[in-house]
């Protein structure tokens, strides 16, 4: 009996192995993780411990996928983006390049969920978009439906239920913006004219209104 099951077992790792040989050829991918059919990943990218990324999704060159991450059917995850551990990217989610997502982040796609009533495919999910180099830190709560500008930095914990701004700092229950950050995350503070420096970099930025412009 435990030959036979060994015997099935090896039989299943050499499927999954060939099946997904189209992808290891240029990337990454543990031997616990799971690659259906139809997916793309770029070259470079790595896929860690237990993930699984589901048929249609599309994950660009030198990404990290942490972890027990699950990749939804049909995302689209482009370059440089990095997913910590215990993180779910469901459909109707995309992340632009060079994205971070902390440990243990979540994404939703569906507002009014049930048990009883579920709501399947495409037509139910509200998108949600993140925007090139944004961070979201760990814990962080995205409610769908919204858009996260480029380079926003959301902290840790906080649940994000309307549209955040390119540059924005965000906090809380539900996140509020408490100031705006650089290109390299260092917090900016801009003078009486809107203007300010970065202190680490030294990038300039002129605010306008609710909007932060990099000169």
């Amino acid at each position: 009996m435990e030959n036979n099951i060994k015997k099935a077992e090896e039989k299943i790792a050499d499927k999954e192995k060939t099946h997904s040989s189209s992808v290891m050829s240029h990337c990454f991918v543990h031997e616990s993780a799971y690659v259906d059919d139809d997916v793309q990943i770029g070259s470079g990218t790595k896929v860690w411990h237990f993930s699984h990324i589901q048929s249609g999704a599309i994950i660009g060159e030198k990404c990290s996928i942490g972890q027990n991450v699950n990749i939804g059917n049909n995302v689209k995850i482009g370059n440089g983006v990095k997913i910590q551990n215990n993180v779910s990217v469901y459909e109707g989610v995309e992340l632009e390049d060079y994205v971070f997502c902390g440990p243990s982040m979540v994404f939703t796609n569906v507002l009014d969920p049930r048990s009883e009533f579920p709501q399947r495919g495409s037509k139910f999910y509200h998108r949600t978009l993140v925007k090139k180099s944004a961070s979201i830190g760990a814990n962080a709560t995205i409610i769908c439906g919204n858009t996260i500008g480029k380079y926003a930095m959301i902290g840790a914990g906080s649940v994000v239920t309307k549209d955040v701004p390119d540059f924005a700092m965000m906090v809380g229950v539900p996140a509020k913006q408490i100031g705006w950050v650089c290109e390299c995350a260092q917090r900016l503070s801009f003078d009486d004219a809107g203007n300010a420096t970065c202190k680490k970099c030294t990038k300039t930025y002129q605010l306008k209104g609710s909007e932060v412009i990099r000169l």
